[in-house]
């Protein structure tokens, strides 16, 4: 049977560590047989990048990009350019952060500061790395672009705070990208992942209550995995999903399905 993504050229942004989302969408992308490239914020995430490449047996290319800089990321697709021959079929978009301070409390003491760092660290470095995507996407004949969520984006999760307002208008983001990049045969999705153990969850209190109380409520009742959310992600990225753009798919159990239940201990 042949890999679904043979080949296919996809750069991935934003792996961390062997936890992160972006990892295991890599890991899954590579078992069927895409080409890959990923972007990093700086040497820490590279080395620890490289170590898990070399026990993964993959080789690829590692660009530092902050995506908040437009001159990083024009430097980064031209670094695309020529790893891939001038296209680009996929772009995994797994980046988003807030200040520690903005994630805890009541939402309504965030600062005018942190609430326009989050978005645009979370939010606008989508559209910028799809602006700078689109020319080599078109000249793949067309592509996807995914994105990472979480069910904050519709709901009120405490101690989510600012960064469910940013997932809300990263939510947003993805359909007006879908309708613009449409014609252009480029897909735009967002996968909305359960509670991970991720590097980024550790900022978040009573994480650990929240997903076991996910897990426990959910139909599946457990958790999500992040292999889980890798396996999704690869879906919309490959020709399986070629008639999906502008859609929020749900990876969590199916926990967004449910009706009230009591919140987990503080």
């Amino acid at each position: 049977m042949p890999e679904l993504m043979q080949g296919k050229c996809v750069l991935v942004t934003g792996p961390r560590n062997k936890w992160s989302i972006a990892w295991h969408t890599a890991l899954a992308l590579h078992r069927e047989g895409a080409k890959l490239a990923f972007s990093v914020l700086g040497e820490g995430e590279e080395s620890n990048l490289k170590k898990l490449m070399q026990e993964a047996g993959i080789e690829a290319p590692v660009v530092q990009c902050d995506a908040s800089e437009d001159a990083q990321v024009a430097a980064l697709f031209t670094r695309l350019d020529e790893a891939f021959d001038g296209k680009l079929d996929g772009l995994v978009h797994a980046m988003a952060f807030a200040n520690s301070a903005d994630l805890r409390g009541e939402f309504i003491t965030v600062s005018s500061a942190g609430y326009a760092l989050a978005h645009e660290v979370s939010v606008y470095s989508l559209v910028r790395l799809s602006q700078a995507a689109r020319p080599l996407l078109n000249a793949a004949g067309g592509g996807s672009i995914v994105t990472l969520s979480y069910l904050g984006a519709e709901r009120v999760v405490p101690n989510y705070n600012i960064m469910g307002v940013a997932k809300a208008a990263l939510e947003a983001t993805v359909k007006y990208l879908a309708y613009d990049l449409g014609p252009e045969k480029i897909r735009v999705n967002a996968v909305s992942a359960g509670p991970i153990k991720t590097l980024s969850a550790k900022g978040i209190a009573n994480f650990d209550a929240m997903r076991k109380q996910v897990g426990d409520a959910s139909p599946l009742r457990r958790p999500v995995e992040a292999d889980e959310v890798g396996d999704a992600t690869l879906f919309l990225l490959s020709p399986l999903a070629r008639g999906i753009s502008g859609e929020v798919l749900h990876v969590d159990g199916g926990y967004n399905v449910m009706g009230m239940m009591k919140q987990a201990d503080a």
